[in-house]
């Protein structure tokens, strides 16, 4: 019933579609040619010529959403997630729509009007999909529109399954039951139990309305997967695998396919991609240049700032971990008296150093000791954005004590980055820091560059954890 219920939705969802795309088109002509940009508008095509283009833009709008899988439950997906797929969709139709009056030779047809519904089908699109989201959610909630579960096996994965079903009751799925061989039946979970062994899938798959299994076996019982597997198939019930080793597998895994041969790799990390680090590295040298000259009166004040206050050398280079653990000498505005470089291998600043100068504790508190690094960048050895480096000490002591630690060593480090933009700088929680580290690093685009840019000039510069 619930399958049936879920075929009528999407119907339904399309048809939505389907009004919102001719509603926010009608609305772009009437904007255009009526309403406040009517002034200067040219009517080269009558109005049954604009909208009979309205034939091949709705279900082409319509196998685009299909194709962004905004046609897929909503349960189970995020809200941004949902907008993201719709500005794709809707900036992809607004190129083709582009395209075919180019490719046709047709300049009468008005690109404003057509930009006008880019902008407006986003909006109601967007609005239509989250009207249905909190009406479902609020079905869902008074115990409408469910989906019936049962897992297969009780283990860890088990656990935080349940866990996540039961503090998200918005996605509507009820847990009917844990099978396993190992557990005596009536164990209980928070407020699922334990109903039988496995075996009994025999008799529960036929004489039941299940929507889902749920496979949660232990790691120790995976000589089973295949059995079961094949008795869920055998019975038409849509059946998902949850690992016992989610701690390492990340939760976007990275597949490829070897002849036929299923492959997961551990970590995808963007930047192993030939292109993307052609791109990043071009970011790079060109964002150095420009920011050596923006910078250049500031740099050179406090190279004048510094000679004045303080004896000793302009700039303090230190050795860094970088990319594929090599060191390289990473450099700073000297903030600090000089000092035995034993003495400094081995310790952080810390609150009212004395060893701070009156000018570094300026320089430190707003980043500006970090200037030079842009010639590191335009070097090589940094990136504008990545994990902060650390000191080889460090490194050695925090890759026996945080797990994953040395992952972060698989990009350039960087200038700044998403840890830095979220307040994880100067004297903060590395494991933290690194769970930052680590998203950015399997997470990395272009875009997100850009946005970790624009934070750190909005509230990355000033430093409350820097001594």
């Amino acid at each position: 019933m619930i399958k049936d219920n879920q075929r009528n939705f999407t119907r339904l969802h399309v048809l939505i579609d389907f009004t919102v795309i001719v509603v926010s088109y009608i609305l772009s002509w009437y904007l255009k040619f009526v309403g406040p940009f009517s002034a200067d508008a040219v009517r080269a095509r009558s109005f049954q010529q604009y909208m009979f283009i309205l034939v091949f833009v709705v279900p082409g709008y319509l196998l685009l959403y299909q194709a962004f899988a905004l046609y897929e439950p909503m349960r189970m997906q995020g809200r941004r997630l949902v907008l993201s797929n719709i500005v794709k969709a809707n900036t992809l139709g607004f190129l083709l729509i582009m395209f075919g009056f180019y490719y046709l030779n047709e300049g009468d047809f008005s690109r404003q009007m057509m930009f006008f519904f880019y902008i407006i089908n986003i909006c109601l699109t967007w609005g239509a999909r989250m009207l249905i989201y909190y009406l479902m959610r609020d079905m869902r909630r008074r115990g409408l529109n469910q989906k019936q579960i049962l897992l297969v096996g009780y283990s860890r994965a088990a656990e935080e399954y349940v866990d996540r079903i039961l503090m998200n009751p918005q996605w509507g799925y009820v847990i009917r039951g844990i099978l396993d061989d190992h557990v005596p039946a009536g164990t209980m979970y928070k407020s699922v139990k334990v109903i039988g062994r496995i075996a009994n899938l025999t008799v529960i798959l036929p004489a039941n309305r299940l929507d889902e299994i749920a496979i949660t076996l232990g790691l120790g019982e995976y000589d089973r997967l295949e059995e079961i597997v094949a008795m869920c198939e055998k019975s038409g019930v849509h059946t998902k695998f949850i690992p016992d080793y989610n701690k390492i597998i990340p939760t976007k895994p990275y597949t490829e396919d070897i002849l036929g041969l299923p492959v997961i790799n551990i970590r995808y990390v963007p930047l192993t991609n030939t292109f993307n680090a052609l791109v990043k590295r071009s970011m790079d040298i060109v964002g150095s240049i420009l920011a050596i000259i923006v910078s250049s009166p500031v740099m050179l004040l406090m190279c004048v700032l510094i000679r004045l206050t303080s004896p000793g050398p302009l700039i303090y280079k230190q050795e860094r971990v970088g990319l594929h653990n090599r060191t390289f000498w990473m450099y700073k505005f000297r903030s600090m008296e000089v000092q035995p470089e034993a003495a400094e291998k081995k310790a952080w600043t810390v609150k009212n150093d004395p060893r701070v100068t009156g000018i570094g504790k300026f320089m430190r508190r707003t980043s500006i000791d970090e200037l030079p690094q842009l010639f590191n960048i335009l070097k090589g050895n940094m990136s504008l954005v990545g994990p902060r480096p650390e000191r080889p000490f460090f490194v050695e002591k925090f890759q026996e004590e945080i797990p994953r630690y040395m992952v972060k060593h698989q990009v350039r480090p960087g200038l700044t980055g998403w840890a830095q933009v979220n307040g994880y700088r100067g004297d903060t929680s590395i494991r933290k820091r690194i769970e930052c580290d680590l998203y950015y690093i399997e997470n990395w685009s272009v875009g997100f560059d850009i946005k970790i840019l624009l934070l750190t000039f909005f509230k990355g510069f000033i430093n409350k954890n820097a001594y």
